[in-house]
């Protein structure tokens, strides 16, 4: 065997081993790269229901928990919050809910399965900021002198009453979502499942 031909038997065993090294590190690099575009246990769980416990939730406070990556929120409606529904159904540009913003069940005055408690999504139906609680009435809420009480979305001024109701002349063009719950007993709440059970 010449020199030529030992030199030539070198780079090729070089370049096998050089390919098979290189083979094995791109194979390396590809599994996690793979298994990052498959959903984590977080994601998948998103969509799923959530349980939410409201025994502790006094009459004018709210809560908020995470539904499909969403805020919502919880709202123990005080009797003075149920009465302001009365006064700004002229105020309001949808006063009986007629746009499919929440689910037959929530279709009624309050916009809820029981009147003092409202689930409601809390993103602006405008441009998806999140609007403020601005539960104190009057000039003291800093919204106006009449305000009847509900939310502001800082971005652009859309203000809600206290069952997420858009007033009118205001950016959002739709009510609050109400998403699609139900009572699994008088303190727990299921958000993401139909029904009034």
């Amino acid at each position: 065997m010449s020199v030529d031909q030992k030199v030539d038997a070198g780079r090729r065993q070089l370049l096998l081993v050089t390919s098979a090294a290189g083979g094995v590190g791109a194979v390396a690099a590809a599994v996690p790269f793979v298994a990052s575009l498959t959903p984590s246990e977080r994601a998948k769980a998103a969509g799923a229901p959530v349980e939410v416990d409201i025994s502790k939730l006094g009459p004018g406070q709210m809560m908020t928990v995470e539904w499909r990556g969403k805020p919502v929120w919880i709202i123990n409606r005080t009797k003075e919050m149920l009465e302001s529904l009365k006064k700004t159904d002229g105020e309001v540009s949808d006063p009986n809910s007629d746009k499919p913003q929440q689910p037959e069940y929530a279709k009624n005055e309050t916009r809820s399965i029981k009147p003092e408690i409202l689930v409601a999504v809390g993103i602006c139906t405008h441009l998806g900021c999140s609007p403020s609680d601005k539960f104190k009435t009057g000039a003291e809420s800093g919204v106006s002198a009449d305000w009847a009480g509900g939310f502001l979305c800082p971005c652009h001024g859309s203000t809600f009453d206290m069952a997420g109701r858009v007033y009118k002349s205001k950016p959002a063009p739709d009510n609050l979502e109400i998403p699609p719950h139900k009572y699994l007993a008088d303190t727990k709440i299921l958000i993401g499942e139909d029904g009034k059970a």
